[in-house]
């Protein structure tokens, strides 16, 4: 044996101290190299997330990813821990859309991985950015079946704006930084990379490692448009006898709200908004309209569509007027006049371009805005009439409560600091139509997926990121389920929310499609929930609960869960026999 040759107690690893060195150097004088700089993978990830303004990671532990743990304890980023790798993801995209700063979720490999698709693909449709950083089996595994291992580059590349592997650690900051830079090429979108793990826990020399500098890896995206197209913008504008405007959510991505408002005043159009873009105006502002878009955009003749795709929430465009002059102005050049042709298309951010129409119309807006007066009344009494035509039921004292007596108490109780949260099916198509934001980038909802389960993580991300804010979100009973585990995260992590579950024991949305094709005898095949108890529910995990199913009691309900300082779910029975209209029309399919 080996060490059977050596000196008691000598050791291999042992340099030598005594007697000359085999290169003849005096005894005891050896020079031994001196310790190097070395850094892991996952600190080296953290420290591109910090560069990157990244203050706190939403993650599901798993043996594959501990390293950025312990690299973000170092970094001072916080890790929040959730119960389903889903709602790190969503409150990642919750994160982004609150902050306007990317958000980003750490998953294991394989099943954490699959997890988080759905979270990712809501943020690839809804415009979000926002990295997913995935674990892997070791790249010295590759193909011998690892623990977990699955093709994550392949399954993700459809649903995120770039994907990619992390090769070497010493790449790994560098290709953190490059993934943040593609989420905001054209309009902002998600991110993924995996890195193996012998990758993420391999060190590396400082010196190899290419660390992104805080503000000097990527550049500015932002475009005010073709100045020429601007010029026509403004020039259409001010000659049109009737025009309207659509602020989607690419107003409050681009946080363009200043500039939006300015436009609509300065050239007195009547404005429109959904996803993200409402709050853009306060409700009782004299160009704020809910009501009466349809007829808006059935008789206007210059219609400016922003930030907004032309897809199942526009009736893929054609629910605007043939004859009116089309304008549509988006982040996206692939976005502009799909699915339907346009007079004008302006490719940029939403505020820098408003803005530049408004100093282009500078001094001519005079006799057209005058003219238009005619033309916001003649709207104001179109909301008028849809107004009158559903306040009894607005008001409605019925029992079970009908759905839209439940959403105006909610926008009754909302205050300007109230975050609305819209999480369902029929019940959130209803709130759509009744629930008005008092102030920008206070109203989120899952986009253009249609994702239910967004509600409990978007209320973590929202609570997080604005502590000062009240936030109210609204749970159809089907989508709370999803993701309500997530519920004793909120009180784990004392953030106190408003919720409100409207329960039905259905997923009405589609329960009504279900009667309408095959008759009321099969309407309830695959759709019908049990009568849970969710207040009871938030109680057991620590929160305040409440069942209402008093119409009379939901506001007292409500300012008592605002009082609790406490993670809440008020439980208000509905009827399941209404439906809201978007759901009878099945605007959804057409």
């Amino acid at each position: 044996m080996l060490y059977a040759r050596l000196g008691k107690g000598e050791d291999l690893a042992m340099p030598h101290t005594t007697g000359d060195t085999p290169d003849g150097t005096p005894d005891g004088t050896q020079d031994t190299p001196p310790a190097q700089d070395l850094i892991s993978g996952g600190h080296l990830v953290a420290k591109a997330l910090k560069a990157e303004g990244v203050d706190r990671v939403y993650t599901l532990c798993g043996g594959h990813i501990i390293d950025i743990y312990d690299g973000c304890v170092d970094e001072g980023i916080e890790v929040v821990d959730v119960r389903h790798e889903q709602v790190a993801a969503h409150a990642a995209d919750g994160y982004a859309r609150i902050t306007g700063k990317p958000g980003c979720a750490v998953v294991t490999a394989g099943p954490g991985t699959t997890d988080a698709v759905t979270g990712v693909a809501n943020a690839f449709r809804a415009e979000s950015p926002m990295l997913l950083i995935g674990g892997q089996g070791a790249l010295g595994q590759h193909k011998m079946g690892s623990l977990q291992d699955l093709p994550h580059v392949d399954m993700m590349t459809p649903i995120t704006k770039f994907a990619a592997t992390v090769p070497d650690t010493a790449r790994a900051a560098d290709m953190v930084s490059m993934a943040f830079r593609e989420c905001y090429h054209g309009a902002p979108g998600p991110s993924f990379l995996e890195i193996p793990r012998d990758v993420l826990d391999a060190k590396v020399p400082r010196e190899r490692a290419r660390v992104p500098r805080a503000g000097g890896y990527r550049a500015s995206t932002r475009s005010a448009g073709d100045p020429e197209a601007v010029e026509r913008l403004a020039d259409l504008l001010v000659h049109a006898r009737k025009p309207a405007i659509l602020l989607g959510g690419q107003v409050w991505t681009t946080r363009g709200t200043d500039a939006a408002v300015e436009l609509v005043r300065t050239l007195n159009i009547p404005a429109y908004m959904n996803g993200a873009g409402r709050g853009t105006l306060p409700p009782g502002d004299p160009h704020h309209f809910q009501l009466s878009r349809r007829y808006a955009f059935s008789h206007a003749d210059v219609i400016v569509i922003v930030g907004t795709p032309f897809d199942f929430r526009m009736g893929y465009g054609r629910r605007l007027s043939p004859t009116a002059t089309v304008v549509q102005i988006d982040l996206d050049y692939r976005t502009v006049g799909k699915n339907r042709d346009i007079g004008l298309g302006i490719v940029g951010d939403a505020g820098l371009v408003l803005r530049a129409v408004t100093e282009a119309a500078s001094g001519r807006t005079g006799d057209g805005a005058v003219r238009r007066k005619e033309w916001l009344e003649e709207l104001r009494a179109a909301e008028r009439a849809a107004l009158d035509k559903r306040l009894p039921q607005l008001r409605s004292d019925a029992s079970p409560i009908h759905p839209y007596r439940l959403v105006s108490e909610i926008n009754d109780f909302l205050t300007e600091d109230s975050v609305y949260i819209g999480d369902g099916g029929d019940i959130v198509t209803f709130s759509g139509q009744v629930v008005q934001p008092k102030s920008p980038g206070h109203w989120m909802d899952p986009g253009p997926l249609g994702t239910l389960g967004v509600g409990i993580p978007f209320v973590l991300a929202a609570k997080q990121a604005r502590p000062d804010k009240e936030v109210v979100a609204l749970f159809g009973d089907g989508a709370f389920s999803l993701t309500g585990w997530d519920f004793e995260t909120l009180v784990r992590y004392d953030l106190p929310f408003v919720g409100i579950v409207g329960n039905n024991s259905s997923m009405n949305q589609i329960r009504y499609g279900q009667a309408a094709k095959y008759g009321k005898d099969r309407e309830r095949v695959g759709n019908t929930l049990g009568d849970v108890p969710y207040d009871k529910f938030a109680r057991i995990l620590g929160g305040h609960g409440e069942e209402v199913r008093d119409p009379a009691d939901i506001g007292p309900a409500l300012r008592r869960a605002r009082e609790s300082g406490k993670p809440s779910l008020i439980n208000v029975w509905i009827d399941p026999d209404a439906y809201a209209p978007g759901t009878m029309n099945q605007t959804m399919y057409k």
